[in-house]
């Protein structure tokens, strides 16, 4: 499969500097590339973090190198083994593999409080005993340089303090420790930044063996350096952090190579959000279902709602990478999945809003069949059978007791429309109930007409409609889906997110009518409701004898190419 994907990946800044770095006289010669994703266990992967997995195991396979999957699990505050689970399956099913190589930030702690002391040792960190408070009082601005009362602490006594922080003697905010490096620098990332914390809180991975946890700025470099690392390639707002990342590296001892790091534009989508934070509180509070739910922007909501991993990873290609920031439009990714399943999506019939139609002039009891393609034109996805008796289900929409101008339906008096594969029919009358609904339409059909065309070769005005026998269809619950939001932009600014969320972003439709064949359909199968969209089987409410689908996308496509 890597090798089928490899193609997918085009040119791009980053490789442009990987080939440099390659040839010959390079910083990387005779090396192999050696990237990672290092995603925080403290939620589930979305849409953006596609790109990155797409940017760093694509990157690798291009290369024919090698993607290390690690858990940046640094801070115990909302990490969590489920995420990691979860994380792991996501990228299994967009269709990438990290081999042996999954590790744990964690696996490193030992290793890093060595280096944190190795500095120390160096004069190039000290602990700090600044109050939160006064942390932010004394950090500056751009016209006044940071301070600390500390910065001169003995090295002995921060070599002591620092190991009865590691021992638990002291409470969280008690001290910090600082690497040591400009508190007058332009740049407030290299403003002497803390680079240890307490925090008395039980890790998922290490349990309670530490209560100091480093921060993400010294262990990510540390890490990378470790594992070998050639590129470490991240988003945007890691760009002003890279100074840091390269001082840590250039500063402890490492029996290893030294790793750049590059920063490409991280992915923005139109009505969304993909803050984690924002995410969870939507889960949290009951907005949406769960981490999976259809409308959320995550891969396994995604997954849910019937997204495909070629669909994701061609949305991701054709976003390209660059340094420039950019917004793309939702309607794009469901662009890159019509594509995707108008090629391998079996076509069936469903009708989600049913009406009776009894055809007055066939057999009473009689019941025939019809052969259907999966796909049309492709006759190797096969055929299947579909029964046609007397009484039928068909959309309700698909008749008008009076009709409006330009309806090529089914009215009274109407013209002959076509029964998808089946027969010629005409409109000769209806039943109402006693509110005046429509509960039943009568139709006649051409018994000369099997196969939708009639035989003396006639010119039929009406509609092509979908349809499903009453007497073996099944009974489903249908679930469309529209954006979570209403406003393209629910995260700009000071907009309240959550005052922007759209009341009508889910329909469901309890008593739809679909074809006998979908009896038991799997989640990972993909159907053409005719006329109606694209649908999968829920994946986690639908069953044999109680059937729910969920559309992933309606036909109709917004996105100009």
């Amino acid at each position: 499969m890597a090798e089928e994907r490899s193609a997918e990946m085009s040119q791009n800044f980053i490789h442009d500097f990987i080939d440099e770095e390659l040839a010959p006289g390079g910083r990387c010669e005779g090396m192999r590339v050696h990237t990672r994703f290092p995603p925080e266990p403290n939620g589930y992967l979305h849409i953006g973090h596609a790109k990155a997995i797409f940017v760093d195991f694509g990157t690798a396979e291009k290369y024919g190198g090698l993607c290390n999957l690690r858990m940046d699990d640094t801070n115990p505050t909302k990490e969590d083994e489920e995420f990691v689970d979860a994380i792991q399956e996501d990228i299994h099913w967009l269709g990438y593999d990290w081999g042996d190589r999954f590790f744990y930030a964690s696996d490193y702690f030992e290793q890093m409080y060595d280096f944190a002391v190795e500095l120390i040792k160096k004069g190039l960190a000290y602990v700090c005993q600044l109050t939160p408070e006064e942390f932010k009082e004394y950090r500056g601005d751009v016209n006044t340089p940071a301070r600390s009362p500390w910065r001169d602490r003995p090295i002995e006594e921060s070599l002591d303090l620092f190991a009865r922080m590691r021992a638990g003697e002291f409470p969280n905010g008690a001290y910090t420790l600082r690497a040591k490096i400009d508190l007058a620098s332009g740049n407030f990332n290299m403003r002497d930044p803390v680079i240890y914390r307490i925090n008395h809180m039980r890790h998922h991975n290490t349990g309670d063996k530490w209560c100091i946890y480093p921060m993400y700025d010294f262990a990510h470099p540390i890490e990378d350096a470790l594992e070998g690392i050639t590129h470490s390639l991240c988003t945007l707002e890691f760009e002003d952090h890279r100074p840091l990342y390269d001082w840590v590296v250039d500063h402890i001892t490492l029996p290893y190579h030294k790793p750049r790091q590059i920063e490409f534009a991280r992915l923005g989508i139109n009505y969304t959000v993909m803050s984690k934070r924002k995410l969870r509180n939507l889960v949290e509070s009951g907005v949406v279902s769960g981490w999976d739910d259809p409308r959320m922007p995550t891969i396994c909501g995604l997954r849910r709602r019937g997204y495909t991993p070629a669909a994701i990873r061609a949305f991701s290609e054709r976003n390209g990478v660059s340094k420039a920031a950019s917004t793309v439009e939702y309607a794009f990714l469901e662009h890159c999945l019509r594509e995707d399943l108008n090629e391998h999506a079996q076509r069936v019939m469903a009708v989600l809003r049913p009406v009776k139609l009894v055809i007055t002039n066939y057999p009473a009891g009689q019941t025939e069949e019809f052969e259907v393609e999966n796909l049309p034109g492709k006759p190797e996805a096969g055929a299947r059978k579909v029964t046609f008796s007397r009484e039928l289900w068909v959309e309700a929409e698909d008749f008008l007791p009076e009709p409006v101008p330009k309806y090529k339906r089914l009215y009274p008096g109407g013209p002959e429309c076509r029964l998808k594969g089946a027969y010629l029919i005409r409109c000769v009358g209806y039943k109402t109930d006693d509110q005046g609904n429509v509960v039943e339409i009568a139709a006649e059909y051409d018994p000369d007409s099997r196969g939708g065309d009639p035989a003396d070769g006639r010119k039929v005005k009406g509609a092509t409609l979908h349809w499903v026998d009453a007497a073996t269809a099944l009974d489903a619950e249908v679930r469309l889906y529209d954006n979570l939001f209403s406003d393209p932009d629910p995260d700009a600014g000071d907009k309240d997110y959550l005052a922007c969320l759209n009341p009508n972003s889910l329909e469901v439709l309890s008593g739809a009518k679909v074809e006998a064949g979908l009896s038991d359909p799997q989640p990972s199968d993909r159907f053409q409701f005719m006329r109606q969209g694209y649908f999968c089987a829920d994946s986690r409410d639908s069953r044999p004898g109680h059937l729910v689908f969920n559309r992933a996308v309606s036909l109709k496509d917004s996105f100009k190419v």
